[in-house]
């Protein structure tokens, strides 16, 4: 098992010919429109052990999702875990092939064990800082940790959760989370040597490509902020042209649509969003929390919303109509939506059935 191809992705996408504007080519990839997420909120209830993502997972493929995102924190190393088991069962029933699917993860944040540590504290000293990963100066609010060390750990123990032997794409996960603390140069410093260790790990063959998934790092309006033309700078100083930094994910939804419309980047000396700076740069978009974790269903759409996305009145759900949105964004190569449940997966997928909206159409959303 090696990573995705374009050939085995392509071949992924004709299984599914009868959909509409469900696929799209990305560095010589095909991915689908909508990405199956397993980020699970609240991760200390209990109750977030007692389900599983496996019937999920093989729903996802068989309905067309061939982009699978997790991260070595996710419940702790279950969604990875579990995500190993359904792979495993579908590719043992030739279901499908490794190599048609993109299977990413992150790392950054201290993933502790399943099931938790009496002393968190005592698992961080005992398995970072004590086995030379990271320095307690290192560590972050007791979470985060971006050294090269503990990354290429993190990035290890994905890949044996997930029991694959290359992941696609690696996410640094959350990096604005050390930016306040180091302040700018310093930031920037740790990122080169990050990008270093990334690119030596991708020259191993661990991953592809290497990217940065942030929740408000590129559209912040404060200290926050990360330049993308600036981690572009560093990907070239550390890989040469040949760098594999190409991705970048961030949250984007109906609710949460200012990377669309707030220029918050700079590139040539001209101010943009990041949309705008990543099509520039060449840098792919995968679009995160496309439901805001079911936040964008207090109250319903508007009428006028919902005409917008779907004129042919087949979309029976504000779900469809907020997925529909995302895959719909210009520039956006993916939209990421998380579920435990095989039927709404299901029932998610239904928007295959109609073209995603063009873009005249789309901009009238944000005057609505």
């Amino acid at each position: 098992m090696g990573f995705a191809t374009f050939e085995e992705t392509y071949g992924f996408a004709k299984k599914f010919s009868n959909y509409k504007d469900f696929y799209i080519k990305h560095n010589d990839l095909i991915f689908s429109k909508l990405g199956l997420g397993t980020f699970n909120k609240e991760p200390y209830k209990e109750e977030n052990y007692v389900f599983h993502y496996i019937e999920a997972v093989k729903q996802a493929v068989r309905s067309g999702i061939n982009l699978i995102d997790t991260a070595s924190n996710y419940r702790y190393g279950q969604s990875e875990k579990e995500i190993g088991e359904a792979l495993q069962e579908l590719m043992a029933s030739e279901e499908v092939k490794r190599e048609e699917l993109i299977i990413c993860s992150k790392g950054g944040f201290i993933q502790l064990d399943f099931p938790f540590p009496k002393n968190p504290y005592t698992w961080i000293s005992e398995n970072v800082i004590e086995s030379g990963l990271a320095s307690k100066e290192d560590i972050e609010l007791d979470q985060h940790c971006m050294t090269p060390d503990f990354l290429e750990y993190s990035c290890k123990k994905s890949l044996d959760n997930l029991g694959v032997k290359q992941l696609d794409i690696y996410y640094l996960h959350n990096p604005e989370m050390q930016m306040i603390k180091y302040g700018k140069k310093e930031f920037y410093k740790r990122i080169e040597k990050v990008f270093k260790r990334f690119e030596k790990l991708a020259d191993d063959g661990l991953f592809k490509s290497y990217g940065v998934a942030v929740w408000n790092g590129f559209t912040a309006e404060n200290d926050e902020l990360i330049s993308l033309e600036k981690l572009l700078e560093t990907a070239v100083k550390v890989g040469g042209k040949n760098h594999r930094f190409k991705y970048i994910q961030l949250p984007f939804n109906m609710g949460k649509t200012n990377a669309y419309t707030t220029q918050t980047q700079v590139v040539d000396n001209e101010e943009c969003t990041i949309f705008q700076a990543a099509h520039r740069l060449g840098i792919g978009i995968i679009g995160s929390s496309a439901l805001l974790q079911m936040n964008l269903f207090k109250k319903s759409f508007s009428p006028e919303s919902g005409v917008v996305l779907d004129d042919t009145m087949t979309l029976t759900s504000d779900i469809q109509l907020a997925l529909q949105f995302a895959r719909s964004t210009p520039g956006l190569v993916s939209s990421l939506f998380a579920s435990k449940v095989p039927v709404h997966i299901k029932e998610n997928c239904e928007i295959s059935k109609i073209k995603a909206v063009s873009r005249s159409k789309y901009d009238l959303l944000y005057r609505l």
